[in-house]
């Protein structure tokens, strides 16, 4: 096993593990054992747990942003890219293995110590909302949607909180 494919399966290993049970919960231990890298590659490729967290949290970014822009992309009209984030939201709150924003979920768990990409994540979904609404006041209001949305599907998964979502959207976009 070379480097990348160590680095990728404790990568994955660190996405299943932490977005499950949690930062604090999982050790670098327990990584190793369900990545099947050995230790000392382990720390050589990630000195520290702080490092692979980060490196887990800015590939999770990359993915969720980039499926998010995929999904916006599709429509032609504006108000239709807009509403499009809330039916991708309703898809991913339906996935067996949703646990809600793992971003809010790291910095829940680690406060002011949580890695920089955590709040990089707002931004960039801000800086997207921007794009599809080219109204920052408006982007705000749907960030807070957005957020709110997933908060609640976390406690009760299911599409119906990104429905509601989209619904109080609607009457933003009237505006």
């Amino acid at each position: 096993m070379d480097d990348e494919e160590a680095r990728t399966r404790l990568l994955d290993a660190a996405e299943e593990l932490f977005y499950r049970h949690g930062i604090q919960a999982v050790g670098m231990d327990r990584i190793r054992t369900a990545s099947g890298v050995p230790l000392k590659r382990l720390y050589r490729l990630f000195p520290a747990k702080e490092s692979l967290v980060t490196a887990y949290l800015e590939r999770r970014d990359r993915r969720w942003l980039d499926s998010l822009r995929a999904a916006t992309s599709t429509p032609t009209q504006p108000r239709e890219r807009v509403l499009a984030v809330f039916e991708w939201l309703a898809d991913w709150f339906t996935e067996p293995d949703f646990r809600g924003c793992a971003f809010l979920n790291a910095y829940g768990e680690l406060g002011a110590a949580a890695p920089e990409i955590v709040r990089v994540h707002k931004v960039e979904l801000h800086a997207l909302l921007v794009d599809l609404t080219s109204d920052p006041t408006l982007a705000d209001r749907l960030l807070i949607l957005t957020e709110g949305a997933t908060t609640v599907a976390a406690l009760a998964p299911g599409p119906e909180p990104a429905h509601r979502a989209r619904e109080i959207a609607e009457i933003l976009l009237v505006k």
